[in-house]
Order: structure tokens, then C-alpha cells, then sequence
């Protein structure tokens, strides 16, 4: 659909950012909600993003998501420059290359658990045959086939989320990005979110987890830790 050149710095990379910058101005005063960050991610990653309220991490999740653009510097995803893509250029990687998975479930109250599904297949295009057999094909990686015709509120916390995962995973997208998962979970149940996170990643997909929650961010196996809009720490963990 569109014709956007691939960059050979970055390629090898599924993410390289550089040196990106976000301001806000607030009349005089020019707040920085990011200040510099640079950092590259492989395919097949399960890496977290964490820092306090106001360290910029939100901020990034935007712009890795392509919800918004940085002021200053450069991002890509696949060789791609989507830094300076326009609006319908994002909209259109955010829905091949993006999988969302929100806090708050983002569901339609109305719409069963497969209907929920087939929604980035709807937008995309995809005949309605194929996308009844892919999002059905979703609902069975996250263990649910059998809730596919129950509405939201006919589901628990627990099965709301994998529904959501669930619609992230339905096309194949290249990052599944995932903004506090189990913020509005029990322990228990954000344990099994968890659980399920890891067992995605090992059939290949690469995860992004944003969170404040260290006991959330120690599933991953990277760890980028976000300060005052700048990279603090960046850690490997041993597996």
C-alpha cells in the first residue's frame, strides 16, 4: 500500500531507535518527555519497559507503537523509517506491525469474544470467512475457543485479557506491545496473563511489556529501565 524505503542501519533490527527526543510546550517552559533515547531490539525479544509516573516510559510506548511521531530523531521498525511516516502511513504499520494489548481491555461491550477478535481484520480488509478461521485460531492460542460466542461481561478478568491478547495476535503482527496487562488483575490471575506472555514468547513472538510493576518486569528477559525521559539502565537477563 505504501512504498516506504528500508534504511541498512537498521537493518538486522526489528526496532532501532536513535537518539529520539519528545517536547511538550507548555507556553514558555519546553518539557521534555524524552531526551535522547537510542536502543535496538531483535526479533523474537520479550523485553520490558519500566520507570515511575512522568519518566517518559508512556511517552515511549507511543511513539514504539506509532500513536504518535517524535520531535527529534529517528525510529524504525523492520528497516523502516516510521518516524517520518504521516498519518495514514502509521495507521497502516500500527495495524500490520502493532499488536496492543491495554490495561483497561479496550473490548466492544456489545460484540462477542470473536467479534472482538476479528476487528484489526475487519479494518485490514481480510474476507469474512478468513477472518472467522484466524480469530478463531487466536481465541485457541489463548485457551478460550470455548467463550468465543460470550460477550465481555459474561467473562472474567482473566478471560476479558486474553481476549484482548487474543485480537493483538490476529495478525500476525512483528511486536506485541503490552501497556500494564495485569493492572487490573487479581495475583492470581495476573500470574496465568503472565504465564501465557511466556509461552507466546517461545513460539517466537516478540513481546514488549511497559510497567511500573517489578514483579511484571521480571518475566522478561531484557530489561530497559526509563529515567527523567532518558535510558537509566538497559539489562540482559540470563536465561
Amino acid at each position: 500500500m505504501f512504498e516506504i524505503r528500508a534504511n541498512s542501519a537498521a537493518n538486522g533490527y526489528l526496532i532501532k531507535t536513535d537518539n529520539l527526543w519528545k517536547t511538550y510546550e507548555m507556553g514558555t517552559e519546553k518539557i521534555h518527555a524524552l531526551a535522547g533515547v537510542s536502543f535496538t531490539a531483535k526479533k523474537g525479544e520479550y523485553m520490558a519497559i519500566m520507570g515511575p509516573s512522568g519518566s517518559g516510559k508512556s511517552t515511549l510506548m507511543n511513539l514504539i507503537g506509532c500513536l504518535d511521531t517524535p520531535t527529534q530523531g529517528q525510529y524504525y521498525i523492520n528497516g523502516r523509517l516510521v518516524s517520518a511516516m504521516n498519518d495514514d502511513e502509521l495507521a497502516y504499520i500500527r495495524n500490520r506491525e502493532i499488536g496492543f494489548v491495554f490495561q483497561t481491555f479496550n473490548l466492544l461491550a456489545r460484540a462477542t469474544a470473536l467479534h472482538n477478535v476479528e476487528l484489526p481484520l475487519i479494518y485490514s480488509g481480510t474476507p469474512a470467512q478468513e477472518r472467522i478461521e484466524r480469530a478463531k485460531g487466536a481465541l485457541q492460542m489463548v485457551e478460550l475457543e470455548d467463550r468465543m460466542m460470550h460477550k465481555p461481561n459474561e467473562l472474567s478478568g482473566g478471560q476479558r485479557q486474553r481476549v484482548a491478547i487474543a485480537r493483538a495476535l490476529v495478525n500476525n503482527p512483528s511486536i506485541l506491545l503490552a501497556d500494564e496487562p495485569t493492572g487490573n488483575l487479581d495475583s492470581a490471575t495476573g500470574v496465568e496473563i503472565m504465564n501465557l506472555f511466556e509461552r507466546l514468547h517461545e513460539q517466537g513472538n516478540t513481546i514488549i511489556l511497559v510497567t511500573h510493576e517489578h514483579d511484571v518486569a521480571e518475566h522478561a528477559h531484557r530489561i530497559i529501565h526509563i529515567r527523567d525521559g532518558k535510558v537509566a539502565s538497559d539489562v540482559q537477563k540470563r536465561k
